[in-house]
């Protein structure tokens, strides 16, 4: 649920637009041939419509739905639009860190949700319809599928391709816990509808969107529980990530149920309402009024015909592609979460950007997953870009309890950890704290040109900011080469000289 809109392709394609290899592209002149034929209307796929379209290419988008996938609809913008009412909350309730009376505050979460659906309707606009077809995009608003090479089946029309782009998205996975499914579930597509804030929500799965929905809700007045089967929550970032999120969550009177697997759901009626019992391998039982599914997501791959053009899948049902993000059938690309790597709006943007290249112009550019950085938007955020594990690499941190911006706050939490090769280039990031995800852009584009640290270091910053905080572990890193007994022994007696030098003027 990481944040990009998609509803700025045109800065997302500008590299295809601007370069010398790219001329504006002539469409087919085969009658009711497409050059680009695209099933799918999220971020991946209206990158590719929009960017393929203005260079002149004959585009058509094959979408059931509302073109603006899980982002806009489910994911990034929903979920941002109830994270920033849970910390107005938030703030009632912890006034006292500066001075003032804490409140507990009335929240009217039904309205709460309806400032959830205007933030979707204030963007949705950008990626309409009508703004597609305005932009030289036919939208066809049919389920498509592959039938044979070169043709895709959109209800009762047969469209023939030069190429064509898979960008049907994912779901969200519902594991085979007994009675779960029966149970009828949230999950961060559906929640979206309730109106009536759940007094006791359980959360399975304490990953990205578990920590960011379950901390939003407890905000707004939830008993939320947390139930992770690893022994930690974020599992797969660092231990110092994990720890500080899960002990920031406990603070705020989430439970976190760590290195436990729900076994069971059932489900009872009290009168209109219902309550869930959630089993566990711990033995113990835990009465709730909703369940939220955060588990993972799977790629929409069945039923579009992928097996009629040879189209192999991978693990999880992920469409397999190579570093061009093309698919086992040459004419066939794929891009966004459908390809299950880094499945965040943005890496699903720079996808699009990559397939209006190869696909149509017949480039060879390469995906980089090193410099796409992502942000979790827990309180503190959490952001990181490039390698942050490995025996080879140096780390150089600080603490954001010693940075000025954040002590300015009353709450001074986080830290960053730069890593450097072993040629001092740095090659990763990690950031904890207010404005993580603003601070790891710098960070990203340092890590693309393979800056030194000293780079980083010695940049003029505004201050106080937040985006000091990685410019002083970078620092911290120069002192460390610099500020040494050696030096003062190579330095003092070139001071002493130099003062007898002024004595003598």
């Amino acid at each position: 649920m990481s944040d990009l809109s998609p509803s700025e392709p045109s800065s997302l394609t500008s590299e295809a637009s601007t370069s010398e290899a790219f001329t504006r592209v002539e469409p087919s002149s085969e009658p009711g041939i497409y050059d680009l034929v695209i099933i799918g209307g999220g971020t991946a796929g209206l990158v590719a419509a929009q960017g393929a379209a203005g260079m002149g290419a004959k585009v058509v988008m094959v979408e059931p739905d509302r073109p603006g996938g899980d982002c806009l609809w489910t994911g990034c913008i929903p979920s941002k639009r109830l994270i920033a009412a849970a910390k107005a909350a938030h703030t009632m309730r912890t006034a006292d860190i500066h001075g003032i009376e804490p409140v507990e505050p009335k929240i009217d979460f039904a309205a709460v949700m309806g400032l959830v659906d205007n933030a979707r309707e204030h963007i949705a606009h950008h990626d309409s319809v009508e703004t597609l077809e305005n932009a030289g995009v036919e939208v066809v608003a049919e389920y498509g599928q592959f039938v044979a090479d070169g043709l895709v089946q959109a209800g009762e029309r047969t469209l023939k391709y030069r190429k064509a782009m898979i960008a049907t998205g994912a779901k969200p996975a519902i594991p085979p816990i007994p009675g779960l499914r029966e149970s009828d579930p949230l999950t961060s597509e559906n929640l979206w509808s309730l109106t009536t804030l759940p007094e006791r929500l359980a959360v399975i799965g304490g990953g990205v969107i578990g920590c960011e929905l379950g901390q939003a809700f407890s905000r707004l007045g939830s008993s939320v529980v947390i139930f992770e089967a690893e022994p930690k929550i974020l599992a797969s970032l660092a231990p110092n990530v994990s720890d500080l999120i899960g002990s920031r969550l406990r603070a705020e009177g989430l439970t976190l149920k760590t290195g436990v697997k729900v076994t069971s759901v059932s489900s009872k009626e009290l009168g209109s309402t219902p309550e869930y019992q959630i089993g566990t391998d711990d033995g113990e039982s835990i009465t709730v009024d909703a369940v939220l599914v955060a588990t993972g997501r799977r790629p929409n791959t069945t039923g579009i015909g992928l097996e009629s053009v040879g189209v192999t899948l991978g693990a999880g049902g992920v469409v397999e592609v190579n570093d061009y993000l093309q698919t086992s059938n040459s004419h066939i690309f794929a891009g966004g979460d459908v390809v299950g790597k880094m499945p965040f709006t943005h890496t699903a943007a720079y996808h699009g950007g990559l397939i209006v290249s190869n696909a149509l112009f017949k480039l060879r550019r390469s995906t980089n997953y090193d410099i796409i950085p992502f942000a979790i938007f827990t309180d503190p955020e959490v952001a990181s870009v490039g390698r942050t594990m490995g025996s080879d690499l140096t780390k150089n941190s600080f603490s954001y309890d010693q940075l000025d911006r954040s002590v300015t706050t009353g709450d001074p939490v986080g830290f960053a950890d730069l890593f450097t090769d072993r040629k001092g280039r740095l090659v990763g990031a990690t950031v904890v704290g207010e404005a993580a995800g603003e601070a790891i852009n710098e960070l990203t584009s340092r890590v693309k040109a393979k800056a030194k640290l000293s780079e980083i270091g010695l940049m003029i910053r505004p201050y106080p900011t937040f985006g000091e905080g990685p410019a002083r572990a970078a620092l911290e890193q120069l002192r460390a080469a610099y500020f040494t007994p050696r030096t003062k022994r190579v330095v003092r007696p070139v001071l002493s000289a130099l003062r007898r030098l002024d004595s003598a003027d």
